[in-house]
């Protein structure tokens, strides 16, 4: 019998003369006990000779977002092997913004992305892999996959699973957002609980995360224009036969990466962080970003702050036509001409950088191959754009001296003024629209829901989908220190910094004090005297048992930082 060469022979190196990451647990006699393990698993003498390479995925049955995942990763492993590397796939967690939005479920959802990163960077580093590839779906999925990707510095990939498509009702295309803007719909009166129960059975048709340039989708975008993630394969939507394609060519792409060395900190740049924000104003994309991007940033060690997101988005206009403020989903902008499309009339208005691509030469090359379908409604032009600034802003002021972020999709107010309605839990503020208690020029409050507050700073899709539901979207504002789903529209603020759990000035308003928002002076201020009120301040107790809630609570840092734990 022909006994296979031994890994520590130097000519049995067949994929590359470059010495592995890998060698640490593979090569040398006193491997012998790893490679027992690694044969136990179905590995070869082969496959040990190859570069081993991380395939981090996200796969779960909870969520349609992640639910196709583990069909895909097979084939990114297979395009793996076929260009020379040794694929090993391990999971990580994702919990579902959308099922959990309205509970205290909401809260672990941010808490998610820290750990999503922390188990990617332990795996990794622990088994010395090569190069990894990640396969990302639900929201807090892309952003903690990326921030691992940044702190691990390999040769690295963002392959996303895809966007869902849009479900059918009443003759029009909807998305989850319609269904929460269905119970504001249906509590009002405006619609009946079995068109709400049609509408929940239609909305969603398969895997696939949600379709509006919610946060997955924005993320996604972003991080395809960051270079991080390859041109065409991850929008692809995810029950789309091409996918499968899509998943090889990925597992090719990461070879090509290895081979490069080109590495995750080569991709996050200064100037690549200003494009994927520029992608994210011009699309009218998640407000979420602000705080995805931050933590991603610092992760790189990239000089990127909240004044810098102010600065880009206001000087792109918003020209790409998707929900929530706009009318179309993700796959419709892949069929118009797709995120190359995006870069290309982005560099006709030169507010792009070159910078590297994993699937391109460089973003200015990716233009280059742009393919527009005639007569498309979905990208315009920056010259001719739906609205002449991006998507969303930073204000400071007496309620916000750290900074938070406006929403200005879907809506053209500029500024609001009105008495504060103070609440200190999402559940009290949407009993209170429920039973018709707000009243229009209001502006409600909810505050000790930030990133230590909450714990985890949970969502106020809930409450903002009954809002416009309920016909306050353009009457009413809303100010939390909490978050805003990507499906939010309207005249809303999150990220409010300090919070209030920490004695910010959110924790200091009482009902009826008035509230100035004024978009052009980038200013959020309450007309009372707050200091009195500060010296009077105690923090509000949580009755947290031990566990990840109260350790992230413990070492969470401010939301105008990424709320970040390291």
């Amino acid at each position: 019998m022909t006994q296979s060469p031994s890994p520590e022979d130097p000519e049995s190196h067949d994929a590359s003369t470059r010495p592995h990451l890998s060698d640490a647990i593979k090569k040398g006699i006193a491997r012998a006990p790893a490679r027992a393990m690694l044969k136990a698993t179905g590995l070869s003498d082969d496959d040990l000779r190859q570069p081993l390479i991380a395939v981090a995925n996200t796969w779960t049955e909870i969520t349609p977002c992640n639910y196709h995942l583990r069909e895909l990763a097979d084939h990114v492993k297979a395009g793996i092997r076929e260009a020379g590397g040794t694929p090993i796939e391990f999971n990580t967690v994702a919990v579902s913004d959308g099922i959990t939005m309205g509970t205290e479920g909401m809260k672990a959802s941010l808490i998610s992305r820290e750990i999503v990163a922390d188990s990617i960077e332990l795996v990794t580093k622990g088994h010395f892999f090569d190069a990894i590839i990640t396969i990302v779906g639900c929201d807090k999925t892309l952003p903690g996959a990326t921030m691992a990707l940044a702190r691990l510095n390999l040769p690295s990939l963002v392959l996303y699973g895809g966007s869902i498509h849009a479900g059918r009702w009443q003759d029009k295309d909807v998305t989850i957002q319609d269904v929460f803007e269905g119970v504001g719909a249906c509590l009002s009166g405006k619609i009946t609980e079995a068109e709400l129960h049609d509408l929940e059975n239609k909305a969603c048709p398969g895997a696939g995360a949600c379709g509006g340039q919610f946060t997955a989708n924005t993320m996604a975008t972003a991080l395809t224009v960051m270079g991080l993630s390859p041109l065409e394969l991850s929008e692809v939507p995810a029950a789309d036969p091409r996918k499968a394609e899509a998943g090889r060519k990925a597992g090719a792409l990461i070879m090509d990466c290895w081979r490069k060395d080109l590495k995750a900190r080569d991709l996050i740049t200064r100037a690549s962080l200003k494009n994927a924000i520029t992608s994210v104003a011009a699309t009218g994309g998640s407000t979420n970003a602000v705080l995805h991007f931050l933590a991603i940033a610092q992760e790189a060690g990239a000089d990127f702050t909240i004044d810098d997101f102010d600065r880009v988005a206001a000087e792109t206009p918003v020209f790409v036509d998707l929900k929530p403020g706009g009318r179309f989903t993700a796959p419709d902008l892949e069929r118009a001409g797709g995120t190359r499309l995006v870069l290309q009339r982005l560099k006709q208005a030169g507010l792009l950088e070159d910078t590297p691509s994993v699937s391109d030469p460089s973003l200015f090359a990716a233009c280059e191959s742009a393919q527009e379908t005639a007569d498309q409604p979905v990208v315009l032009s920056a010259d001719k754009p739906l609205k002449p600034r991006g998507g969303f802003a930073i204000l400071k002021g007496s309620l916000a001296p750290e900074g938070c972020v406006i929403k200005l999709s879907g809506h053209n107010r500029k500024r609001h003024e009105g008495p504060a309605r103070v609440f200190d839990t999402e559940e009290a503020a949407f009993q209170a629209i429920s039973k018709d208690e707000i009243q229009v020029g209001d502006v409600i409050v909810i505050r000790y829901v930030g990133p230590r507050g909450g714990p985890g700073m949970p969502e106020m899709l809930a409450v903002t989908a009954a809002l416009i539901g309920a016909g306050l979207g353009d009457s009413v504002a809303l100010i939390t220190d909490g978050r805003f789903s990507g499906a939010t529209h309207g005249f809303m603020i999150g990220h409010v910094a300090p919070e209030a759990a920490v004695g910010g000035p959110i924790g200091l308003i009482r009902d009826g004090d008035p509230i100035v928002i004024d978009v052009e002076q980038r200013s959020l201020d309450v007309q009372a005297d707050l200091s009195a009120r500060k010296a009077q301040w105690q923090p509000k107790p949580q009755q947290l048992q031990p566990g990840v809630f109260s350790k992230y609570a413990e070492r969470v840092g401010s939301a105008s930082f990424g709320a970040m734990t390291v």
